[in-house]
């Protein structure tokens, strides 16, 4: 008996909390799902699930043992679908979740493109600036900013560096002062990022030599538009990526200061769990994001 087949019995079985709806799922006979999930038990000499007249549910040696199994059958599955994609055109869903100032600003166009590539793949965005997990919120790549990412089940797929300034508008500069070096800032109303790790201070490199400065976080939010614009109506100095705050430099709505001491550069990465690296969809995604932004 087909040893892959007894463990989606299993899986099915799990996810839907019945041998009936498995066995609908699997368009078998319910015979034949409890005969694999008993098959597989004994194979392994173990009980996998608890099993009464109103509900299944697993042992706990089950629920350890369905852990590894998800994670093999989806290896499988985007293994087959890699083959099988090598002779036909990707297509199927792709759910992408980014960075809400970035998917504004500079990846829905991006998107678009992408999608008349590739006609027949859908696209599901979602953009929000907390941490998110791909693997438990379900999402095929997660698009990142910030420091390079390390996890053994996740992929971060490096795509570009994304400077950073220290900007204030002339009307704020003019009324109190500016700053000649970091120090200062703590004598300055300045507009802080609500994600940063540091808290209320700012990392500084000054020719390779690393300061942190507390500031005086007078107003903290966790989207750079929002702090951008802050900064724009003359409430206080804000550090931001360039891509937020470039046209407003260009127009002279903003000012950068210290440019001898520059933030340290963020990264911008595509992340995905470790098993779904050879999703076509993925690659793909990955490698057009790598065309758009590499430079």
């Amino acid at each position: 008996m087909d040893k892959f087949e007894s463990i989606r019995a299993f899986t099915q079985v799990v996810e839907e909390g019945s041998f009936a709806a498995a066995a609908r799922k699997m368009q078998l006979s319910r015979s034949a799902v409890n005969k694999l999930v008993i098959n597989l038990e004994n194979q392994l000499g173990v009980q996998l699930l608890y099993r009464t007249t109103r509900q299944v549910t697993p042992t706990d040696t089950g629920r350890a043992f369905y852990e590894r199994c998800i994670d093999i059958l989806s290896s499988l599955e985007e293994a087959e679908l890699a083959v099988s994609q090598q002779h036909s055109e990707p297509k199927g869903t792709l759910k992408i979740n980014a960075p809400m100032s970035f998917g504004i600003s500079s990846l829905g166009s991006k998107i678009a493109e992408f999608m008349t590539r590739y006609t027949d793949i859908k696209i599901q965005l979602t953009l929000e600036d907390r941490f998110v997990d791909p693997i438990s919120e379900g999402y095929d790549l997660v698009i990142r900013i910030g420091s390079p990412l390390k996890s053994p089940s996740l992929v971060a797929h490096h795509i570009t560096i994304l400077p950073r300034v220290i900007c204030a508008a002339p009307s704020y500069l003019k009324a109190k002062g500016i700053p000649s070096n970091p120090n200062e800032l703590k004598n300055h109303s300045c507009l802080h990022y609500g994600y940063l790790a540091t808290g209320c201070q700012w990392q500084l490199i000054n020719k390779e030599k690393e300061e942190r400065v507390s500031i005086n976080g007078v107003f903290c939010s966790n989207n750079g538009e929002v702090l951008r614009d802050a900064a724009v109506k003359g409430l206080g100095i804000v550090m931001l990526p360039t891509f937020i705050v470039e046209q407003e430099l260009e127009l002279g709505e903003l000012q950068i200061i210290l440019p001898n001491y520059q933030p340290p550069e963020l990264t911008l990465c595509v992340i995905y769990p470790v098993n779904r690296h050879l999703s076509t969809k993925i690659q793909l995604f990955t490698q057009f994001l790598q065309e758009c932004f590499a430079n």
